[in-house]
C-alpha cells in the first residue's frame, strides 16, 4: 500500500506545473461554421469599427479655444419715458466684452429720474404698516428697495408702508411690453471670431478661412446652404435654427447656446478641418410654471441736474444672453495606438477559440465522437511517465 504524499508535495508540484498548446483539427459543419463566422465578426469589428469608424491607428488631441464677439445693428424707439431715440450697440450690449459669451438687449422696464431720497416701499410682507411702531429704523432688507426711517407712510389712499431711503422713485413692477421694446433686434449680427489649437500636433486655425477676405466678410450672413463658412450671424437666424421665435423669446429674454465643433482628422489636408455650428435654447420653457422665467438684468444711467444734484434712470433690461462652447478633437496616425489595437483584436481572436471549445465541450457530453475530442484534448505528463522519460 503506498502512502499518501503530503499536501504541501501536491502544492509543489502544481507550482512546477506547465502547460502548452495541444492543436486538434476537428472536422465538423456546424462547429467549423460557427469558427469562421465569429472570427468574420471580430475581423470586421476591428477593421470596420476600431480602425475605420473610430480610428484606432490615431493619436488624439483635444481642443483649446478662444473666442471673441462683436455685434453690430440699429434700433429706434419711442417711449413716454425716453422719448424718440436710437440704440446702437453701446447701448444694448452689455457688458460689451465677455468670454466666450454676450449679451443683447431685447425689452426694457424704465423707472427715470431716480434721486436719493424718502418715499414709501412697495407693499409686502416686511413692509406694510399701521403705525411708526411698526417699522424699525435702520431696517434694511435685501429683498426690499432701502432702509426703514422708521416712519410709516401712505403708499396709497388705501395702504400704508414703511418710509426707506432709497432711489426714488422705486422701480416700476410690472411685466415688460409685448411686442418688445428693441423687436429689430433680431436683425443684429454677430462676428463670432474663433481661434483653435491642438498643442500635441502643433496645429492651430480660426473660423475665418483662408479663402474669406474682407470684401466676402462685409456682405455675407450665415446660411447652411449658400454661405457655411461665414462667420456672421443674424441673431433670428440663431434663433430659428434652435426652433424658437425671436420675438416670443425676446419678451421676456432667454439663454442661447452656440456650439462650434472642431473634429480635424490631421491625416487629411488642412483644408478640410473646418467648424460646425450647432444652436439650442439653454433657458428652459415651462408652460405650466412661468415663474422667473426669462432672463434680465438692472443698470442704471447716470446725470447730474441743473443744480448738481445726481440722478439716475434706471433700467429693468430682458434680453438674450448667447453663450458659445467649443469642442472637439483631432487625431493623427501614430504607431503606438495602432499596435495597441492590433493586440487587442489578436486577443478577441483567442477568445473565438475558447467559445468554439466551449461548445464541443458541451456537445461531448451528448455526442460520444465528440468524447474523444475531450480525451484528447487535456494529457498529463508526470516524470514517472515512459512518455516524458520519452522527452528527455
Amino acid at each position: 500500500m503506498t502512502s499518501k504524499k503530503p499536501y504541501y508535495v501536491s502544492i509543489i508540484q502544481c507550482f512546477f506545473d506547465y502547460s502548452t498548446v495541444k492543436v486538434l483539427v476537428i472536422r465538423s459543419m456546424l462547429v467549423g461554421t460557427l469558427y469562421r463566422l465569429l472570427q468574420a465578426v471580430v475581423i470586421v469589428y476591428i477593421i470596420g469599427y476600431v480602425c475605420v469608424w473610430n480610428k484606432g491607428y490615431q493619436d488624439t488631441d483635444t481642443v483649446i479655444s478662444l473666442v471673441t464677439t462683436k455685434v453690430k445693428g440699429i434700433a429706434l424707439t419711442n417711449t413716454s419715458d425716453l422719448g424718440l431715440r436710437i440704440w446702437d450697440v453701446a447701448d444694448y450690449v452689455i457688458p460689451p466684452q465677455e468670454e466666450n459669451s454676450f449679451f443683447v438687449l431685447t425689452n426694457l422696464n424704465i423707472t427715470p429720474n431716480q434721486t436719493q431720497s424718502r418715499c414709501a416701499e412697495n407693499p409686502g410682507p416686511g413692509s406694510t404698516c399701521s403705525s411708526d411702531q411698526d417699522c424699525k429704523r435702520g431696517l434694511h432688507d435685501s429683498r426690499q428697495n432701502g432702509v426703514q426711517t422708521g416712519r410709516c407712510v401712505h403708499f396709497s389712499e388705501s395702504e400704508k408702508t414703511c418710509e426707506v431711503l432709497a432711489w426714488c422713485p422705486l422701480e416700476k413692477k410690472g411685466d415688460p411690453p409685448d411686442p418688445p421694446l428693441l423687436s429689430e433686434a433680431e436683425n443684429f449680427t454677430v462676428l463670432i471670431k474663433n481661434s483653435i489649437c491642438y498643442p500635441k500636433f502643433s496645429f492651430n486655425k480660426r473660423n475665418i478661412l483662408p479663402h474669406v477676405n474682407s470684401s466676402y466678410l462685409s456682405q455675407c450672413v450665415f446660411d447652411r446652404v449658400t454661405d457655411p463658412d461665414c462667420p456672421i450671424f443674424r441673431l433670428r437666424d440663431i434663433a430659428a435654427e434652435a426652433g424658437e421665435d425671436f420675438q416670443t423669446m425676446a419678451v421676456h429674454g432667454g439663454v442661447m447656446g452656440v456650439q462650434i465643433r472642431w473634429d480635424c482628422n490631421l491625416d487629411l489636408d488642412e483644408s478640410r478641418c473646418v467648424p460646425a455650428y450647432t444652436f439650442h435654447r439653454l433657458s428652459i420653457k415651462d408652460p405650466e410654471n412661468n415663474v422667473t422665467q426669462g432672463f434680465n438684468i438692472r443698470f442704471a444711467k447716470y446725470y447730474k441736474n441743473e443744480v448738481g444734484k445726481e440722478t439716475r434712470t434706471l433700467i429693468k433690461g430682458y434680453g438674450i444672453r448667447f453663450e458659445i462652447t467649443v469642442f472637439g478633437k483631432a487625431g493623427k496616425f501614430n504607431i503606438v495606438p495602432t499596435l495597441l489595437n492590433i493586440g487587442a483584436g489578436l486577443g478577441l481572436l483567442g477568445l473565438v477559440n475558447v467559445v468554439c471549445d466551449w461548445i464541443v465541450l458541451t456537445m461531448s457530453k451528448c455526442n460520444k465522437k465528440c468524447q474523444k475530442y475531450n480525451a484528447m484534448k487535456y494529457e498529463y505528463l508526470s516524470n514517472e511517465s515512459n512518455n516524458y522519460m520519452e522527452l528527455q
